[in-house]
């Protein structure tokens, strides 16, 4: 084995093997190449030694120092391939793009759907156009360009279809299946288009009357999809269900766990993440770190929990060096996201490794690169 003593460990030497820490979890990934920051991390966690990877001409040496000069000379011949920010900010404009257009047909639709076919042919135009650049989507940190409190509902939609066709990929469900997923996404809360304007846009509290007519978008929801052809029927059932919960506590009617549609447990999941980070004319949009911490304490009895142990892997999947401020308002780094604790990563702040397990009155506030 190539061990090496942490105090000769250089950047550029790469991980021959996964680094783990005391209580068993990964630290740093086997064939990591070691940056700066990397060995503070090393360091932070009282790491002795690593293993690292030599090539074959190094296989004869046996002191550190000759292990240390082989590894050395393959950083020298380390080449990182340019960056091309151009074609990068293209297409996150183009991303953009297809959002901002898909944002306006969604809005025409809600207002058609009353007294006119639904431009179903459109809609799924649009949503591939932003499904061709889906990797620039990023369900923590993404922020529509604009957004007026009149037009919540309808950044509310393609942002739930956004993450409704990823969280169908992230489950397994075939791939059928995620346009369809990504439909209910979209058309979720279109029976809101029967709600009266004045409930629905109301900056206060609901009283009782107006919260039972706002529970119908549900019913009013499947009803309005019923009219329309060539539609999935998982979409419609999505519209009446996504409401409903796991323990039966849920609307309109009541069901429980697996009666419910998938592409509606999905929905759900999406639609309370989004609807807790958006802003509200009545409301600051919420860490998106606090939110899916709230989703996962809702997932035993109310969400489904397979769904939610799943979202919360994936949207967490940030990386090592991802720029974030706290509640206090300091900002810092990620440095290691435990697996066990994914809403809760060890930050650095000013050179201080921060352990957000440990300290409860500290949470990630914002995402800034």
């Amino acid at each position: 084995m190539t061990m090496l003593s942490i105090k000769d460990v250089v950047p550029g030497f790469k991980l021959k093997s996964d680094v783990h820490t005391e209580l068993g979890s990964v630290l740093l990934p086997k064939g990591q190449v070691l940056l700066p920051r990397d060995l503070e991390i090393l360091h932070a966690f009282l790491i002795k030694e690593i293993e690292i990877e030599i090539d074959q001409t190094a296989q004869g040496y046996k002191s550190p120092e000759s292990i240390m000069q082989a590894a050395k000379q393959q950083v020298k011949n380390i080449t990182v391939a340019p960056f091309d920010f151009m074609a990068e900010e293209n297409e996150w404009g183009k991303f953009n793009e297809a959002y901002d257009k898909t944002l306006l047909l969604v809005k025409q639709a809600f207002h058609l759907i009353l007294v006119a076919e639904l431009p179903l042919l459109e809609l799924r135009t649009r949503l591939k156009e932003m499904f061709n650049y889906i990797h620039k989507y990023n369900v923590i940190t993404f922020t529509p360009r604009s957004m007026s409190n009149e037009d919540y509902m309808y950044h509310n939609a393609v942002m739930c279809s956004l993450t409704s066709y990823l969280l169908a990929q992230w489950t397994g469900l075939p791939q059928k299946d995620w346009i369809p997923a990504a439909f209910a996404g979209l058309l979720h809360d279109i029976g809101n288009a029967r709600v009266d304007h004045n409930i629905l846009h109301k900056p206060s509290a609901l009283t009782t009357e107006e919260a039972a007519e706002m529970r119908k978008h549900t019913t009013y929801g499947y009803e309005l999809l019923t009219k329309v052809k060539g539609i999935n029927e998982g979409v419609r059932l999505a519209a009446l269900q996504h409401h409903e919960k796991v323990d039966g506590s849920g609307y309109p009617m009541k069901i429980r766990g697996q009666e419910t549609h998938i592409y509606a447990r999905i929905v759900s999941v999406a639609d309370i993440f989004h609807a807790m980070t958006l802003q509200k004319a009545y409301r600051k949009a919420q860490s998106p770190y606090l939110v899916l911490e709230e989703i996962k304490s809702e997932a035993f009895g109310k969400l489904d929990p397979a769904i939610v142990q799943t979202f919360i892997s994936k949207a967490t999947q940030l990386g090592i060096g991802t720029k974030i401020r706290l509640n206090d308002q300091r900002s810092g780094e990620i440095v290691f996201a435990d697996r066990d604790h994914p809403t809760r990563p060890m930050v650095n702040i000013d050179g201080e490794i921060i352990n957000l397990v440990q300290l409860t009155n500290l949470y990630i506030e914002e995402i800034i690169s």
